[in-house]
């Protein structure tokens, strides 16, 4: 638990130049009224809202192709052409550099799970697996289990100290020829700390190991790049950054194609079928692609160059914005003696964090303030997240944390409404 010094709340920074009343008019959500009060919307860790036109393409799915693939009539063709065109995007997102090592799925923790089973097959006792305790439980319990399967030995990367950082030299004194795998998030969902998953990568390589990337919490607010990242394997999902209930994978091609699988017969062939077992969320699919162009749009028009150069721009405007949210709501808490902010909690420190902030007060539960929150139309989290080797951790359960989101879609007079209400806790 950390607090910083009470500071002034900082001005936007140059160049800000999202248009917060265009992009809001396409999130019908933000329409919402409770008690007579417009609802905020600060629970985007778990999920974000839609824009009108990601809803519209899974609507134009549905009542156009909806057809499987594979066969040969226009609307299994017109399928099979926007599932290729969605992995097409969102390779682009990811910065991914081979389309074929995508995988659609329900979630990222059943992506998680299968593929755990799978490399699981092909530990042997001796071998090691490296954890954190940053991590949501989802890319932590499936490799526990399935070390435990293999007869391997799970070992657990220790917190720095209470601001959420990974220590390293933990890292380093736990890093073997015997490991198999590191598994990490790339920012955690309960404190916002991003965690320096390059070094962690190229370091793991040099002693064999591979490396899985949980950037479930990262990728709704800065741009992956799968590519100079160097791992080889990553999920993300896409309701988090503004799509369907769709989870992605993504893996090198080659290893994706060696792994051994569960999948039935007629999907046994080297591409990323081989990982969807049964029929996809094809509507999800296709929003999923539009959810991609959505956030292209912020940073410029089709015809303003390439996909992923827009994304660069649009990611560059949404890290601004978000910063500028989360330091002044951090100015905000430092302020008030009452709360304990759980990470990073130094307003300057912002680009060490993602701008979701986890804290606890003095007296009252997450839960009562959540709930009271709540009767005033703002909606955040409350328990442990599922980041359970966190709170656990750092000695947070039961209760856990009160947790705050911002997405690019939040204001700053919904920040200042939230600071507002922490005053009328009782």
């Amino acid at each position: 638990m950390t607090r910083a010094t009470a500071t002034q709340p900082p001005g936007p920074p140059p160049g800000l130049d999202l248009d917060l009343v265009e992009v809001r008019r396409q999130f019908p959500a933000l329409e919402r009224l409770v008690n007579d009060q417009p609802a905020v919307y600060f629970d985007g860790p778990a999920g974000s809202q839609v824009p009108l036109r990601v809803a519209k393409a899974v609507q134009r799915y549905l009542v156009g192709p909806n057809a499987n693939e594979g066969g040969f009539f226009a609307t299994s063709q017109e399928t099979g052409a926007m599932v290729d065109d969605a992995r097409e995007a969102l390779s682009t997102l990811l910065g991914a550099p081979d389309p074929r090592g995508l995988v659609f799925g329900p979630n990222m923790t059943s992506l998680c799970f299968a593929l755990s089973r799978s490399l699981g097959r092909t530990w042997s006792e001796g071998d090691e697996v490296l954890v954190t305790e940053s991590e949501h439980d989802a890319n932590y319990t499936p490799w526990v289990l399935a070390a435990q399967r293999a007869g391997a030995r799970v070992l657990r990367v220790g917190l720095r100290g209470s601001d959420g950082r990974l220590d390293l030299d933990d890292f380093q004194r736990k890093l073997s020829e015997r490991t198999r795998l590191v598994a990490v998030g790339y920012a955690s969902n309960a404190t916002g700390t991003v965690h320096p998953v390059g070094d962690i990568t190229e370091a793991a390589h040099r002693v064999g190991a591979q490396v899985f990337v949980d950037a479930v919490h990262y990728a709704p607010h800065r741009l992956v790049d799968i590519e100079a990242l160097g791992c080889d394997y990553l999920t993300a999902s896409v309701y988090k950054f503004f799509g369907p209930h769709v989870g992605l994978l993504w893996g090198r091609p080659e290893l994706l194609a060696a792994l051994p699988t569960d999948a039935v017969r007629p999907a046994d062939h080297p591409g990323p079928g081989r990982w969807m077992t049964g029929t996809p969320n094809l509507e999800g699919i296709a929003g999923s692609a539009e959810a991609v162009r959505y956030l292209a749009s912020l940073g410029g028009e089709e015809t303003d160059g390439p996909l992923r150069g827009r994304l660069q721009r649009a990611f560059q405007a949404i890290e601004r914005h978000e910063q500028h949210l989360v330091q002044r709501f951090l100015a905000g808490l430092n302020s008030r003696p009452d709360f304990e902010v759980i990470g990073i909690a130094e307003p300057d420190q912002a680009q060490d964090r993602v701008p979701t902030v986890s804290f606890t007060h003095r007296s009252l539960s997450p839960r009562a303030i959540a709930q009271q929150l709540a009767d005033q139309g703002i909606f955040v989290w409350s328990g442990n997240h599922y980041a359970l080797p966190l709170t656990g951790a750092l000695g947070l359960e039961p209760e856990g944390t009160l947790r705050v989101g911002f997405l690019h879609y939040n204001t700053e007079d919904e920040v200042d409404r939230l600071v507002a209400a922490l005053d009328t806790l009782d």
